[in-house]
């Protein structure tokens, strides 16, 4: 597991955790039970209080994407397709709405941008 933590960012360093160890568990690169660093030792290694460290494992159980045996760990909870496409279908609306911004500022139709996007599903096929 690789974390950076950018403190220029802006953003919490427990969200930047969150964000980073969420991302890994979408894409695959941390697997489903598999264990991540203790809390403390995470901590260690990041440099920062083991409070951070917990509240960012604490809003990934919260969310599911992480399980807690006790005396063992935290681990990668297995894969709730209905989370991820919720995960999904929310990146999508923030898509839109970017898009729609970006099209008002263009004097794009409702048209224009549905032939736009029919398009480029085209291409896709």
């Amino acid at each position: 597991m690789h974390i950076l933590i950018d403190n220029k960012s802006g953003a919490p360093i427990y969200d930047q955790i969150y964000s980073q160890i969420k991302n890994q568990i979408i894409s695959g690169s941390l697997k489903e039970d598999e264990m991540l660093p203790s809390i403390r030792g995470l901590a260690k290694d990041l440099r920062i209080s083991f409070i951070t460290t917990k509240r960012a494992y604490e809003e990934l159980e919260k969310d599911g994407f992480l399980y807690t045996v006790p005396g063992k760990g935290c681990f990668v909870a297995p894969k709730n397709v209905e989370l991820l496409r919720e995960e999904n279908l929310k990146k999508i609306e923030e898509h839109i709405e970017e898009i729609i911004r970006l099209a008002v500022t263009c004097n794009l139709s409702r048209e224009d941008i549905i032939k736009m996007v029919n398009f480029s599903m085209e291409e896709e096929e």
